[in-house]
């Protein structure tokens, strides 16, 4: 039984705190008025006095959303808003990324093309040096140097032909 009395009085004593909550504000007669409602919205913030929950007197807003609920929701919706020097830099952003882009595939193109007619070039010369009929050698992984019987020729012929018709386009 001891303990239920302490007890009952912290509970009483808790739900009184909420009552504590009040609002003070001068009106626009010089008066000082309190209450625990918000202050109407045609009040200054300068003129707010005191909040509940110790908010500050430039805290303008809670008075607003309680007496003009359509225009808190549309300053809410405004404050989500993304500002348009955001959206601006961050479209900027993108488009010299996509530039940046388009420009590195363009430039690996251009050396793949370079490339390809370096090959496309070696080849045709390897091809005339077929062609002539001249004896040509090479170095086998052993370091010494064969030369190319017709069987050979030919099949590096039939090697150059198919470099050209891939590379040569």
């Amino acid at each position: 039984m001891t303990l239920h009395r302490p007890l009952l009085l912290a509970g009483l004593l808790l739900a009184s705190l909420s009552a504590m909550a009040q609002y003070q504000w001068i009106d626009k007669d010089g008066r000082r008025v309190f209450s625990d409602r918000a202050p109407p919205a045609d009040v200054p913030a300068k003129n707010i006095l005191s909040q509940p929950r110790g908010g500050a007197a430039s805290a303008a807003a809670p008075a607003a959303a309680e007496s003009a609920a359509p225009a808190a929701s549309a300053a809410v919706t405004a404050a989500k808003a993304p500002a348009p020097g955001v959206d601006k830099a961050l479209e900027d952003k993108k488009k010299q990324a996509e530039a940046a882009e388009a420009a590195k595939q363009k430039a690996d193109e251009a050396r793949q093309v370079a490339a390809r007619a370096d090959n496309c070039k070696r080849a045709q010369g390897a091809k005339a040096t077929l062609d002539s009929g001249m004896r040509m050698a090479r170095v086998n992984a052993q370091g010494e140097r064969e030369v190319l019987d017709d069987t050979q020729r030919a099949a590096e012929l039939k090697r150059v032909n198919e470099i050209i018709a891939a590379s040569c386009r």
